[in-house]
């Protein structure tokens, strides 16, 4: 079976991809398969947006390095064309005829003039993102076959910083879709990647994108997010698209926050028309009890630790991951915080969500300091965070 990679990985790996060549030849076209709603598109956007052509040096960068300068002319920001390879024709590739002829060896002859696409992929950096290509006519696949090899279509040739992006639901998941194969031949043309984004992927982005609720509720049900085994026809299934889409009625509406009350039968039937019954369900009725649910401020702050009786490695995981999220480990640990903080993980965490806990603060950016402050702490129990971590560790204290 061929591996698979999550959008960490993948970000990680399209730098070098894309800033490496230094000949446009070699600026290769990629290819992102994976299943329906996940955030190919995403990915091809986020990357459009973080990318700059140097018009002095002809190279490609990143914004996110230190020589991108914003005030400098020299610097161009990349155009995103997006093109539904889907609905297009053998038409939409080479143009429609000019009414200007031309003399060719004393015959008049005719050109076809190309559409704006086009044009601007071979006069101006861009990302052509070309969208649902396995569902594309084999005519139009062949005209992106040779883009995607040569750079080149119809005569006209790719401006030198153009990056070309495709998406397939194809590849390992193309059983379950109505998409066309792809001959080694055409595959061998592209760069591909076989996207299965995890679960933290989708969490990290969903920070300050989603209402709290929703995001609590994936983090604490993560069969949830999505369907991802065999599917029945004409079912809704959850999907990561569908999530986002949902919250974005739900907060349009106030319906998670409605001061009028929780009105859980609408809630339930837009829930349901977004991902589906199972799904719909746990969120209804996770709603309902959210008022109960622990906060950080609660165990932090208040040192609520009763509240924790009924809690099992997923709930304590869960904790660790909206802490995470919250940003709690960037900045300096209050005395009291490290003190509950202490309590949490020598007392009442599991051993490997201690250890969880352990790596988000060593990991964090003020980890220095947290750790030395949450390191030196006695708990109620009369053990020091340190003989505790050795504990675990199944090392003897020196």
């Amino acid at each position: 079976m061929a591996a698979t990679t999550d959008f960490k990985s993948l970000f990680l790996a399209l730098r070098p991809l894309l800033l490496a060549p230094t000949r446009a030849k070699d600026r290769f076209g990629v290819m992102l398969r994976a299943r329906h709603g996940v955030g190919k598109s995403q990915v091809v956007y986020q990357t459009s947006d973080n990318l700059y052509w140097d018009t002095q040096d002809q190279r490609l960068g990143y914004k996110s390095d230190d020589t991108y300068d914003t005030d400098n002319d020299r610097f161009v920001d990349y155009t995103m064309i997006e093109r539904r390879a889907s609905q297009m024709s053998e038409g939409d590739l080479l143009g429609i005829p000019s009414p200007e002829g031309f003399d060719v060896n004393g015959e008049t002859a005719s050109r076809f003039r190309p559409f704006e696409w086009l044009v601007r992929s071979c006069t101006e950096p861009c990302v052509l993102f070309l969208d649902e290509l396995d569902r594309a006519s084999q005519e139009v696949r062949q005209g992106f076959f040779e883009m995607a090899d040569s750079r080149k279509l119809a005569g006209w040739h790719l401006h030198p910083g153009t990056v070309i992006f495709a998406a397939c639901n194809g590849g390992l998941n193309g059983a379950q879709y109505q998409v066309s194969e792809m001959d080694p031949a055409e595959l061998d043309r592209w760069t591909v990647f076989e996207v299965e984004p995890s679960v933290e992927d989708w969490l990290k982005w969903a920070e300050g994108n989603v209402d709290k609720v929703v995001w609590d509720f994936v983090n604490q049900t993560r069969e949830h997010l999505e369907h991802t085994g065999d599917t029945e026809p004409n079912k809704v299934y959850p999907s990561r698209r569908s999530w986002d889409r949902l919250n974005a009625v739900l907060v349009s509406a106030d319906l998670l926050n409605a001061r009028g009350g929780f009105d859980a039968g609408v809630v339930f039937t837009l829930t349901n028309g977004f991902v589906g019954t199972e799904a719909a369900i746990a969120f209804v009725d996770f709603v309902k009890s959210y008022d109960r649910q622990v906060s950080l401020e609660d165990i932090l702050d208040g040192g609520a630790f009763d509240k924790l009786n009924e809690w099992g490695i997923t709930e304590h995981t869960a904790f660790v991951d909206k802490m995470e999220a919250a940003a709690v480990f960037t900045d300096e640990l209050s005395d009291v915080r490290a003190k509950n903080l202490a309590e949490l993980f020598c007392v009442h965490c599991p051993s490997e969500v201690a250890m969880k806990l352990w790596t988000a603060l060593t990991g964090a950016s003020e980890g220095e300091a947290n750790v030395v402050k949450f390191y030196a702490q006695t708990v109620s129990d009369g053990k020091s965070v340190s003989a505790h971590l050795i504990d675990m560790l199944g090392t003897e204290d020196q």
